[in-house]
């Protein structure tokens, strides 16, 4: 055991004077290692951090909730003039469903258009607002910087009353004294109740839930579109997620019975669930990740052939070196694990720079996209970098073992 400590010790100590000796050749050596590192590191913490954000978002809408539609959410097997041909939900169907339902803890309906948002000098274009009740809020796990959710109150009497999204505020509050000023919607004044905290931004389509506002449902049909221009979206929460597919089959029976279905009709609605849009989050986030195995593999690929072709050179000129190590009773074992280690070295080096330029760059990027760097993306960095090392400096340093001593000490 001691013979190997002091050979691997001795092998470390020719590899680092090696690497010295030759500053210029190891830097561009290890440049393929630094960018495959870098892709490496950078593309996990920005996937890390995209699902973070997803989850984050999605955890918003609550995970035991279904969403009475006119829309299919997910489906793509149903024809998109099938869904456009049905007739809309309406309040009226809302109240029907409310009245009939046993099973839910909470029910609201809702309903979305797009507008933009002011304040004095300031606006936010293409704000999605959402019209609803003051039931909304048990619908959801919203919660509040500051503020509160419109109350019963406000939500019957269709009171110019608005609560805005984290980024919504932000933009048009930079000061942060958004609760009790006024914003306007197409000259409509609002007074703003509450601010949400930040869900952490994440753009799945169009549905963002720091740019989202909620105004009382009545404001909308009143003031920015005809009620018969929207289908309304009943928001139906469950008492826990055991209890989700029976509040679906209770609620696929009252909307066929409120819609007027016989019993050879199809449902003219959908029942849609957080599942789906969990689905599609994680197909965009594995495409995502074949993309980002592919680039970095092949960055890395580029920088192991580098690693061992600068290898090969390096045996080549110190030929005469081993011949002199082996003459005097080096093993085969000690002159591998020499040029191993100094391969390994040399990709351990480029990937601490790596590592180093990746965390630097998700910094920057998180300023658009959101990204996490996490202890699991430098114990990448750091096997990945050993491994690269490892693996091509196996062939050179495997030639350099089986040289003949004689042969060796011969070479010019």
């Amino acid at each position: 055991m001691s013979n190997f400590l002091f050979e691997l010790k001795e092998g470390l100590v020719i590899s680092f004077k090696a690497i010295k000796a030759n500053k210029i050749r190891s830097v561009l050596t290890t440049l393929g290692i630094i960018i495959g590192v870098w892709a490496v590191v950078t593309m996990s913490t920005a996937i890390k951090g995209i699902d973070q954000a997803f989850q984050t978002g999605v955890s918003s809408l609550g995970s035991d909730n279904i969403y009475i539609d006119k829309w299919e959410w997910f489906n793509n097997d149903i024809p998109w003039w099938e869904l456009r041909n049905r007739k809309n939900l309406d309040l009226e169907d809302f109240e029907k469903y409310k009245e009939l339902a046993k099973l839910p803890v909470a029910v609201a309906p809702s309903v979305g258009t797009q507008q933009t948002v002011k304040h004095e000098e300031k606006l936010v274009e293409f704000i999605n607002i959402t019209g609803t009740t003051n039931e909304y809020i048990e619908t959801t796990n919203l919660s509040f910087s500051s503020g509160r959710f419109f109350n019963e109150l406000e939500s019957n009497g269709n009171r110019n009353v608005i609560v805005l999204g984290y980024t919504v505020a932000d933009k048009l509050f930079p000061l942060g004294n958004a609760l009790g000023n006024e914003v306007k919607i197409k000259g409509n004044k609002l007074k703003v109740v509450g601010v949400l905290e930040e869900q952490g931004s994440w753009v799945m389509g169009n549905w963002n839930p720091d740019n989202l506002v909620y105004v009382p449902i009545g404001f909308i049909f009143k003031n920015l579109q005809r009620q018969h221009f929207r289908s309304v979206t009943i928001n139906v929460r469950a008492p826990n997620a055991l209890m989700v597919d029976a509040v679906k089959e209770e609620a696929t029976g009252i909307m066929r019975r409120v819609r007027g279905l016989q019993h050879d009709e199809v449902n003219d609605f959908s029942i849609n669930q957080q599942e789906g849009l969990l689905t599609n989050i994680n197909q965009t986030i594995g495409v995502i990740q074949i993309a980002g195995i592919f680039i970095t593999g092949l960055s890395l690929f580029v920088g192991a052939i580098g690693i061992m072709n600068i290898m090969f050179v390096s045996v080549k000129e110190r030929t005469k070196e081993i011949g002199i190590r082996k003459a005097i009773g080096a093993k085969r074992r000690t002159i591998l694990g020499q040029f191993i280690s100094e391969s390994a070295i040399i990709c351990l080096l480029g990937g601490m720079i790596g590592l180093g330029l990746a965390v630097i760059t998700s910094i920057a990027v998180n300023q658009f996209l959101p990204t996490s760097v996490q202890s699991d993306a430098v114990i990448l960095a750091i096997v990945i970098s050993i491994l690269t090392g490892v693996l091509s400096g196996f062939a050179p340093a495997y030639t350099a073992a089986k040289m003949d001593p004689v042969e060796a000490l011969r070479y010019e």
